[in-house]
């Protein structure tokens, strides 16, 4: 299959081969489940401190748990609602160093901190959101989130075909 070298060494080195590493994937497949299962699962298994990586899918306006490494989710978010809600309502990231000081964070998992949520998006629209989730307190910086803002706008991309 495939075999990736991942960096080691600082944090734009290592989103810099994640980078690489989803185009590789997902560069000859067109299929948006597929891709997303192959993105959350390079995340869950190169980022530190995870404990939940993964979509939720915008259907019929509201978002639906897609592919994800983790504890099981909640299944349905209404946009508007949470931090993966306010992500898909104002297409910006949103980086939560405590989830618990966010007003009407939704809590799939009790242990999670820290959250980290951006939108995938094309041409401006909506598809998804790349939800990843903490254990540790202000885990995500701008960094991360630059990093995963690559990611999702290569996804945004390879999403639709």
């Amino acid at each position: 299959m495939y075999q990736f070298d991942i960096a080691a060494g600082s944090k734009a080195d290592l989103y810099r081969d994640l980078l690489a590493a989803l185009d590789a994937l997902t560069a000859d497949e067109r299929d948006p489940i597929a891709n997303m299962a192959n993105a959350a699962a390079l995340v869950w298994e190169y980022l530190p401190d995870l404990n939940w990586a993964g979509f939720y899918r915008l259907v019929e306006g509201e978002l639906v748990l897609g592919p994800f490494q983790g504890k099981v989710a909640c299944i349905r978010i209404p946009v508007g609602k949470g931090v993966c809600g306010a992500a898909a309502e104002t297409l910006t990231t949103q980086l939560v160093e405590d989830v618990h000081a966010f007003p009407g964070h939704i809590a799939c998992d009790a242990a999670s901190r820290s959250e980290l949520v951006v939108p995938v998006t094309k041409d401006g629209v909506l598809i998804a959101v790349l939800d990843l989730d903490s254990p540790e307190p202000a885990r995500f910086d701008a960094e991360d989130a630059a990093g995963c803002e690559a990611l999702a706008a290569l996804l945004g991309e390879r999403l639709l075909g």
